[in-house]
């Protein structure tokens, strides 16, 4: 006898040129076309994955029109030509490959700093026209000279790596990594962004671009830089007012720049023009490994969202940091149930939806467990699939409140999380934790009575009065209906006062059965699908 049909393969198309190794890691998973020909607007809505690099524009338009996509895989840093909004709206993730470029933009911004600092590219040119010029591009040691580092993060630490090998003294600034990690890797913490300028010989840049990093560098930052800084850039181009530079190369103050990244690409303004002004084209991640290791990783970003992994680098979904995940991983489907336990004992009447967060996990970064638990408590709530991407948006768009908070202490537990839905002043409150090394799922708190009871995919609970015989009607009533109880647990307010059963059972509960129970006199009884 055959088995049952197998379910069909994802459908991915891998628009642009990746590693081999990337597409044969997509082609063991799933049906794949690598294809650059084609009208995308065409062929968009037959796939559930897209694997694209800079070229490729995917609008919301388009996006639109393209109603079984779930995953854009990026395989690169920027996500400009993507529009995250509208992909987040529709629920389709977007990944891209960070880490892919990371050791060669720090050694693209290590060879500009030495060009930079013995004037390699103009002795170069000079003698490729006939002048042979000794004299003329004498430059100075980087040794025991102070290297600025304005960012600190992945490649500017790896920059202060390579900078200490040289012999130069590494002051950084950057207020959002620790002072132990500063000292991890032997570089000096700046107190601020003003002691950095008045202490670098060589400042180099590494922020992200944000509305406040925009023009970091203008005429005001430069004004209080040290006579004869020499600056690099190989981030972003706007992170640099051009024409303030250009002024101050012009007046001496700053004795050159190396740049990689322009305000606007391709370049051709006057900084092009001044010889103290090394330039390459957007070179910082244009290596063979840089590329190829992009196209890994998308391509295990891609097949995490088609088999319901955890997209590490998606970028319209919280990203916490692979310390933070060991710890929070096993909570991040427990999030999810019970977000939807919550929902469903609240008959889906919520107003405002509060994550409490208590003892070792208030020390992490909580926003993915957030995430995890609007997800399960909008499931078969909406019209639409909702998902890590846009449950947050869901919530929004319907007026819902969405609050956390951290307690880093809990009285009986190690770890606690609790979710509280409210709507019209009433409040349903579920609780529950991680037991043993296999982080079993347990209910610890529901609907103001604490107990324990190992989560399942079938639950059932009922209120009543706390009186005799009640166990035993429930267990006849199951018995009679054919459905096997598997764990139950029992909780009251008082001796003689009401109690809460709460119990998961091996089978579907026929709806007849549901009636019975309420007939019977029980304040409430429902049967909830956890799966």
């Amino acid at each position: 006898m055959s088995g049952a049909p197998e379910p069909p393969r994802a459908r991915v198309l891998v628009r642009e040129p990746i590693a081999e190794a990337g597409l044969e890691l997509l082609r063991r998973r799933f049906d794949v076309d690598v294809d650059s020909a084609s009208k995308l607007e065409d062929r968009l809505g037959e796939y559930d994955a897209i694997v694209i690099r800079s070229a490729t524009r995917l609008t919301a338009e388009l996006l639109e029109r393209a109603g079984r996509l779930r995953v854009i895989g990026r395989a690169g840093v920027g996500v400009d030509n993507v529009d995250v909004e509208a992909a987040t709206r529709l629920g389709i993730i977007v990944a891209n490959a960070p880490e892919s470029t990371v050791v060669s933009a720090a050694e693209h911004t290590i060879g500009l700093l030495v060009a930079l600092a013995r004037n390699i590219p103009q002795a170069h040119a000079a003698l490729k026209g006939g002048e042979w010029a000794r004299s003329r591009y004498g430059g100075v040691e980087l040794a025991d000279k102070t290297l600025g580092v304005l960012g600190f993060g992945r490649i500017g630490q790896q920059v202060a790596r390579r900078a200490l090998g040289l012999g130069m003294r590494v002051l950084a600034f950057d207020p959002f990594v620790t002072r132990e990690r500063h000292r991890e890797l032997g570089v000096e913490r700046a107190s601020s962004q003003d002691e950095l300028f008045e202490q670098a010989d060589f400042l180099t840049l590494h922020l992200p671009l944000t509305d406040e990093t925009r023009q970091a560098i203008g005429r005001a930052e430069l004004d209080r830089m040290r006579h004869g800084v020499r600056l690099v850039n190989a981030a972003r181009g706007e992170l640099l007012d051009e024409e303030a530079l250009l002024e101050a190369l012009r007046s001496g103050k700053v004795a050159g720049a190396a740049l990689d990244v322009f305000s606007a690409e391709p370049y051709t303004g006057p900084l092009l023009a001044e010889e103290s002004v090394v330039v390459t084209p957007h070179l910082a991640a244009s290596t063979g490994e840089a590329q190829d290791r992009a196209g890994v990783i998308v391509a295990e970003q891609v097949a995490a969202a088609l088999e319901g992994g955890l997209v590490r680098n998606a970028v319209n979904i919280p990203v916490v940091g692979q310390e933070d995940l060991e710890v929070l991983g096993p909570f991040l489907p427990l999030a999810a149930r019970l977000g939807r336990l919550a929902m469903e004992l609240a008959a889906g009447r919520v107003e405002a939806v509060e994550l409490s967060y208590e003892g070792g996990l208030a020390e992490y970064d909580t926003r993915l467990l957030t995430v995890a638990a609007l997800n399960g408590a909008f499931q078969g709530r909406v019209e639409r699939s909702v998902n890590y991407v846009n449950a947050p948006l869901v919530a929004a768009e319907r007026g819902i409140a969405v609050r956390e908070t951290r307690q880093p202490s809990s009285r009986d537990f190690t770890n606690l999380m609790r979710v509280t839905t409210s709507a019209e002043g009433e409040e349903v409150r579920v609780a529950g934790t991680t037991i043993g090394r296999e982080d079993r799922h347990w209910l610890v708190h529901a609907l103001g009575f604490d107990l324990e009871i190992e989560l399942a995919p079938l639950m059932a609970f009922f209120r009543y009065d706390d009186v005799p015989g009640v166990i035993g009607r429930v267990g006849s009533l199951f018995g009679d209906a054919g459905v096997n109880i598997a764990n139950m647990a029992v909780s009251r307010s008082r001796r003689g006062g009401k109690a809460l059963m709460a119990l998961s059972i091996d089978h579907v509960a026929p709806a007849e059965l549901l009636e019975r129970f309420r007939s019977e006199g029980f304040d409430d009884a429902r049967f909830i699908a956890l799966a």
